[in-house]
């Protein structure tokens, strides 16, 4: 056998050997803190179940060991403190027994179980009507997802009727069917109204939606509050055709709108041109009715001749007359000699 393998040998023994005590250690270090550990903490949870707007009372409170790291978020140590406060506290929820009693599941001490209390921050709540068939037959619930939806009607212009459907609105919260907030109701029945829980941008587009065209909504799955791609629906769509039926259809739709155009607009050519002749003939009849008036025979007017005599200038009297001297010139104004 050659050194090196019998050194790889002997390293790998003694790595092996390391890892089993190191493993050893961790473990019997787990077990002690296991045998020895202490709950540190406690938390009060429900001691009965409670549903939407119970009064908390000590009698369904009540105190449970819970690991001191890992105690929820809002959570209550005591009885004592959980019902500290002028006024009792409502469950904004469905609790079970033995479920944490946390802030966010029950009102202020004082307060009333209302839709108020729940609204997230920044929310709005707004009410939506709707019948048996819009409202999900009934199965909507308070606490439930839906999608709502605006089925609209507008007129081109063309003059023909166009409806459509779109998705206005996605993975909307539901607060309330007609006046019940409760989410452990479990019997479907048929409402009115539903009231949903939204943004105020959001809370804007129902109110103006309501008013645009009909609204009814979707249910959607419990856990699927993701938003995804949606698109408008057409009266195209449910026949089944491609986008070139619809292409040709809407083609052959704009040709006879367009011959129609212009049929019309030669028939008000038409109309025009007779109406002219109309007013041209009326024209004519009036001025026939006229009776003609004769022009008097113009008046002889008398010619005046204009003769042009031309009269020769008569010469001027005196003449100027130049004479160097030199490089001097002098003038001199003498008489003219006729």
């Amino acid at each position: 056998m050659r050194a090196n393998t019998l050194i790889m040998i002997v390293l790998a023994g003694v790595f092996g050997v390391l890892a089993v005590v190191l493993v050893n250690i961790w473990l019997a270090g787990q077990r002690n803190a296991l045998a020895n550990g202490v709950q540190a903490s406690t938390v009060v949870v429900a001691a009965v179940p409670l549903k939407f707007g119970d009064a908390l009372s000590a009698d369904k409170l009540r105190e449970i060991a819970w690991p001191a790291g890992a105690v929820p978020t809002g959570a209550f140590k005591t009885v004592k403190e959980a019902m500290a406060g002028d006024g009792a506290r409502q469950a904004l929820q469905t609790i079970s027994a033995n479920e944490p009693i946390l802030a966010t599941k029950i009102t202020g001490a004082g307060q009333r179980a209302t839709l108020s209390a729940v609204l997230g921050e920044g929310m709005k709540a707004v009410s939506i009507r709707v019948n048996d068939v819009l409202g999900v037959a009934g199965f909507v619930f308070p606490g439930d997802r839906v999608d709502v939806l605006l089925t609209r009607t507008v007129r081109d212009d063309q003059g023909s009727d166009k409806s459509f459907v779109d998705v206005l609105l996605q993975s909307v919260k539901v607060l309330a069917v007609d006046q019940v907030a409760d989410e452990s109701k479990e019997n479907p029945q048929v409402v009115k109204a539903v009231t949903v829980e939204v943004s105020t941008k959001d809370a804007q587009k129902l109110t103006l939606a309501a008013g645009a065209g009909q609204l009814s909504l979707a249910l959607r799955q419990a856990a699927g509050s993701k938003g995804e791609m949606n698109e408008r629906v057409t009266l195209a769509d449910l026949t089944g055709d491609t986008p070139d039926d619809v292409a040709k259809r809407q083609a052959e739709l704009d040709r006879q709108a367009a011959e129609e155009a212009a049929r019309k607009q030669a028939d008000e050519k038409i109309d025009g041109l007779a109406k002219a002749v109309e007013r041209v003939g009326s024209q004519i009849d009036q001025m026939s009715k006229v009776k003609p008036t004769v022009a008097p025979a113009p008046q002889p007017q008398e010619v005046v001749k204009e003769v042009v005599k031309y009269v020769q200038p008569e010469p001027p009297a005196r003449a100027t007359i130049g004479v160097f001297r030199g490089v001097k010139l002098e003038t001199y104004d003498v008489p003219r000699q006729r």
